[in-house]
């Protein structure tokens, strides 16, 4: 499993190369310029110079990709224009809030996206089927930031059960930040649970006509040891794919319900780079970003080979 691995790593690395190129150079292309705005109201010539120096802006763009590589190799993703922190600082600060947020909603999603798919293939064709797949449409098709605030309003305003938004670190009161996040995880976990949902089903529906099902079925096992330890198992395969790269995908794509629950996560920091032409939080958060989605992709690989030993190392 190692060595599986390990040549998994080795090939992510010309892909992490790519990527960090394009993010270096996308960034230069956008428009503004943050030393500008760095350098005040009076934009005095000589600061605007000192600046440039400071922050190697008046090198070749090259130069100054070799320059950041080379230093984000080391650990250094440089200092943020606005904040004067390091990025990897920054990054350590709001990254933990989203993997919670992410994790909370993947949690969510996984406990009501594959029992339900489970249950829409095996019951294929009935009310329980059509209502699955209605269940299923409505939640790919409803605005998370729509669902948030409609929560806060019902949940936070007029029943008073959960907080409204904010954060409370869960290595301070685990109860207190689990009650805040509830609500921004569910937003989130819905439109997931969808996904899952349609996966499950349609690997389900597959496995269920598979010769070793039958073979178990006429054996006379129970039903419920047929689905769970012979078709659930099987069908599990691609939808681990799919829970990976959607991980992937909350760890990037929360910004929104961030913003509504007024979370201090990755979504927010994005955002703020963004508007502030913060080149070296922006460059970093996308690198990370990145990495994060080849690191999933690796485990999902691992994952195939647990849940079916017999697949090669290719």
């Amino acid at each position: 499993m190692l060595a599986f691995i390990g040549r998994r790593i080795l090939i992510a690395i010309p892909t992490v190369i790519i990527i960090s190129i394009f993010v270096f150079a996308l960034q230069h292309m956008l428009p503004g310029d943050p030393i500008l705005v760095m350098a005040g109201e009076e934009r005095d010539p000589a600061v605007i110079e000192a600046l440039r120096e400071k922050y190697r802006m008046n090198d070749p763009i090259p130069v100054q990709y070799l320059a950041w590589a080379g230093a984000a190799l080391q650990g250094d993703l440089g200092i943020s224009l606005r904040t004067q922190q390091p990025v990897l600082e920054l990054i350590g600060q709001k990254l933990p809030v989203t993997i919670q947020l992410a994790v909370m909603a993947l949690i969510i999603a996984i406990l009501i996206g594959i029992p339900a798919g489970v249950l829409s293939a095996y019951k294929k064709g009935t009310w329980i089927d059509w209502l699955a797949n209605i269940v299923a449409l409505s939640g790919l098709s409803v605005p998370n930031f729509w669902l948030g605030i409609m929560l806060i309003l019902l949940v936070s305003v007029k029943l008073g059960w959960l907080p409204a938004s904010g954060y409370q670190p869960l290595s301070e009161d685990p109860i207190q930040s689990i009650k805040v996040m509830l609500m921004p995880a569910f937003v989130l976990g819905t439109g997931i649970a969808a996904t899952l949902m349609r996966h499950t089903r349609s690997a389900m529906l597959s496995v269920l006509k598979s010769d070793y099902v039958r073979t178990a079925r006429a054996k006379g096992l129970r039903e419920r040891v047929v689905l769970v330890k012979h078709a659930l198992r099987n069908a599990l395969v691609p939808v681990v794919t799919v829970i990976t790269l959607l991980f992937g995908e909350l760890l990037a794509g929360a910004v929104l319900t961030e913003q509504i629950f007024t979370i201090p996560g990755f979504g927010k920091l994005v955002v703020d780079a963004v508007f502030n032409r913060d080149y070296a939080v922006v460059q970093g958060i996308v690198l990370c970003t990145g990495i994060a989605f080849i690191a999933m992709n690796i485990l999902a690989d691992a994952a195939y080979r647990v849940l079916n030993p017999r697949m090669s190392d290719q």
